[in-house]
């Protein structure tokens, strides 16, 4: 019976891990050794420092995001149009009346849709996320789409080099 349940998650978990996909970068807890750099992003209340950065393509980085801010926050990597949408999309779910001004979002790191990379980080932590920068865009944001958040000034750029 053990060896029938032990079988039954395995299964399970590589299933999952299959069916994550990729997002145009991906994001991943890796070893050490596959990590080029570490970024440390600060995220303030309505602010990101640095607010720009330079990284180039195929690049694998290690985000450290650390919410020295009272509120909590977003880090999600994606290009101008995938923010707007992600954007408007909690938008809708803060207005759905669910007062927690995510409208019932699960804001737990990989629930964006599965289309952008990002972490939430909760007043006081720290989160991470490895990245590895895609080698076809010249320009991606990294924003938090939080309702009100990118609007004042939650917003930063990548430039990727080639």
């Amino acid at each position: 019976m053990r060896k029938s349940l032990l079988a039954i998650t395995l299964c399970l978990a590589a299933t999952s891990a299959l069916a994550a996909g990729e997002h145009g970068g991906s994001h991943a807890t890796a070893p050490d050794a596959e990590v080029d750099r570490t970024i440390r992003v600060e995220a303030g209340d309505m602010w990101f420092d640095p607010e720009e950065l330079s990284i180039s393509a195929g690049e694998t980085v290690r985000f450290q995001v650390v919410n020295t801010g009272n509120l909590q926050h977003e880090f999600v990597i994606g290009d101008a149009e995938a923010q707007e949408a992600h954007r408007e999309m909690m938008q809708a779910m803060g207005d759905s009346g669910h007062g927690d001004g995510h409208g019932g979002h699960d804001m737990a790191e990989g629930a964006h849709g599965g289309e952008m990379p990002a972490v939430t980080i909760a007043p006081g932590d720290t989160a991470e996320l490895v990245w590895t920068a895609p080698a076809d865009v010249d320009t991606l944001v990294y924003a938090c789409n939080i309702p009100g958040h990118s609007e004042s000034g939650m917003v930063g750029e990548i430039q990727l080099g080639k």
